[in-house]
């Protein structure tokens, strides 16, 4: 609780306030200055390193002007202002020019792994190596997803670089060479649970089943796949248009408490038709009502349901379900439509993936048989040029006998 003298209050908006004075020289008096937090203590905190801040400030350096505009003004602001105060001001534009999804994510990650870390720290006395070190203890010791441990650098070097830029403090931003990426194992479904599957689903469709056949003939997102209309499809073109996702997101200021939200899809090029063959679209039109969503009702299908209802289809086929997400489908697509020779362009498009190097680098995963294949195609080649040789058409040596004597 705040004690008499100590001027902090809580606010109306449920934060906690602190007020000080500081010598305005310009103006020729003393102005209030605020630092502000979630919890009392970190405000309690945060004044006590902001008034010893101002006492070393006029020990150590009265000559200094505090002009209103001035880089000077901005290098002295620094000097009291704490990381999380500029990681506040940082999360308040993504809130402003981000989709909400990305600033609950961004606000999340801040909460959880950074702010405990370095957010008491003055930007003034920040120093990359020792920050460095303080986040990747905690890396260590929480065992974090690598995943996570880009979302941590990346916030922070966002936070440092708009303190750097309005605030003149030049502080170097994290390293992510740290960071070590290691390489998944295969992501796809192979040949074998492939074809159990499909036997599986095309014992007795439902909805659910049609889901996982559609993912598999055109690599759908699972957020895509649940937010579909009837209007999405042109039955008389047979494509379909993807112009929406949904996702289940933590509300703000209630982490606790979540809620459906369809939104544009994850980029630019995510929007895109994908054209559709006929036994696809047999399938759909056995699915055709009243309501809004296909895979849904009056609002979209969970995400939730449709892991779990896979999860059940992979059990039944007796696919090992470990590691295996709904994801797989859209890994398992793209690896198809490579061996089957599709040009890498127009998956990349079907994909819905900006950059072709997307698609091969994450997206496709040569299997045991798509390499035999292809070694195999070098007898051809090589019986040709024997064949030019000894004037002779698909000759090969045979020098060492058949394999299979």
């Amino acid at each position: 609780m705040a004690r008499h003298g100590e001027n902090i209050r809580k606010r109306k908006d449920g934060r906690w306030e602190g007020r000080y004075k500081v010598f305005h020289k310009e103006k020729n008096k003393y102005i209030y200055r605020s630092v502000y937090g979630h919890v009392y203590e970190d405000v309690k905190e945060k004044l006590y390193r902001a008034k010893s801040e101002l006492m070393f400030r006029h020990t150590e350096r009265k000559t200094m002007p505090i002009t209103a505009g001035s880089s000077d003004s901005s290098l002295e602001m620094s000097r009291i202002i704490l990381f999380s105060e500029t990681a506040e001001e940082w999360l308040k534009k993504i809130a402003e020019q981000r989709k909400y999804s990305t600033y609950i994510k961004y606000s999340t990650v801040y909460k959880n792994h950074i702010f405990p870390i370095i957010g008491s720290c003055l930007l003034s006395s920040m120093d990359t190596q020792i920050l460095q070190e303080k986040i990747f203890d905690h890396m260590a010791q929480n065992k974090l997803s690598e995943s996570l441990k880009k979302s941590i650098c990346c916030i922070i070097n966002q936070v440092l670089d708009f303190a750097n830029k309005k605030y003149f403090v030049q502080v170097s931003l994290i390293e992510k060479k740290f960071i070590k990426t290691k390489k998944k194992n295969t992501q796809t479904l192979s040949r074998g649970e492939q074809a159990r599957l499909l036997g599986s689903i095309y014992q007795k469709m439902d909805k659910f089943k049609i889901a996982v056949l559609l993912c598999l003939y055109t690599g759908l997102r699972l957020g895509e796949l649940c937010s579909l209309q009837w209007k999405d499809f042109d039955f008389k073109g047979m494509t379909l248009t993807v112009n929406r996702t949904v996702q289940r997101i933590a509300m703000q200021d209630e982490i606790s408490k979540t809620i459906l939200l369809e939104t544009e899809p994850k980029s630019e090029s995510s929007k895109r038709i994908i054209p559709l063959n006929v036994e696809i679209m047999n399938l759909i039109c056995r699915l055709r009502t009243d309501q809004i969503y296909v895979f849904g009702s009056d609002r979209p299908l969970e995400p939730r349901t449709m892991q779990y209802q896979f999860k059940k289809m992979l059990k039944k086929a007796e696919v090992e379900d470990e590691d295996k997400s709904f994801h797989i489908l859209r890994h398992t697509f793209a690896t198809n439509c490579i061996e089957n020779e599709m040009d890498v362009k127009s998956l990349s498009e079907i994909l819905g993936h900006s950059d072709v190097k997307i698609t091969l680098n994450r997206y496709v995963h040569p299997t045991m048989h798509a390499k035999k294949k292809q070694m195999k195609k070098l007898l051809d080649f090589y019986g040709q040029i024997c064949g030019f040789a000894t004037g002779k058409k698909d000759v090969i040596c045979t020098k060492f006998g058949n394999f299979a004597e």
